[in-house]
């Protein structure tokens, strides 16, 4: 009976496992070297998911969103990139310049990632997820910068509109709140 049991133990951590994954983090991806991955290395993390663009009247938010990464990296906050260039044509470039431009005019490190579509029939499945019909704050991306914040258990916790600055206090109370959260 005691190895049933034993048995029985492990099949249900296993199966309570398996159901605890978030479904944001196994979203395929390219980075911005355009390699295959996921959201999997940031699980346990905070992430601040922004779409951004490199000639947009607010590119220079890369500023801030570096700023917080820096600031909370060493807490669990990650900010990720993901270039769009459906909002004026305003991310013209491949990811190779994009990647140049953030890092020479905005000393950016956070992670970027590969151009994709945030809204529309070719809509990318995490944007699908952070903004579709069955996310906590659906409905279409308004411009370049929006930003959605991720819980460490990969839940969406807030949406903040493309003028909201990186440095806004209900950017940076969200973000306390999150990384307090364990």
């Amino acid at each position: 009976m005691k190895p049933i049991l034993f048995l029985a133990g492990i099949l249900t951590a296993s199966a309570v496992t398996l159901l605890a994954v978030s479904p944001i983090h196994s979203i395929p991806l390219k980075d911005i070297k355009g390699k295959d991955t996921t959201l999997k290395a940031y699980e346990g993390k905070v992430l601040l998911v922004v779409n951004v663009a490199s000639k947009c009247g607010l590119t220079p938010q890369y500023d801030g969103l570096e700023s917080l990464y820096q600031k909370h990296k060493g807490k669990g906050l990650v900010v990720l990139g993901f270039p769009c260039n459906q909002f004026g044509g305003q991310e013209p470039g491949s990811n190779d310049e994009i990647q140049q431009f953030c890092s020479t005019k905005y000393k950016v490190t956070f992670p970027l990632f590969d151009k994709l579509e945030v809204n529309g029939a070719g809509r990318h499945p995490l944007y699908q997820l952070l903004a579709g019909k069955d996310s906590p704050f659906p409905g279409d991306i308004k411009w370049n910068f929006g930003k959605f914040l991720i819980g460490r258990d990969g839940k969406i916790l807030k949406r903040f509109e493309p003028r909201t600055a990186p440095n806004a206090p209900e950017i940076a109370q969200a973000i306390e709140e999150a990384l307090a959260a364990k």
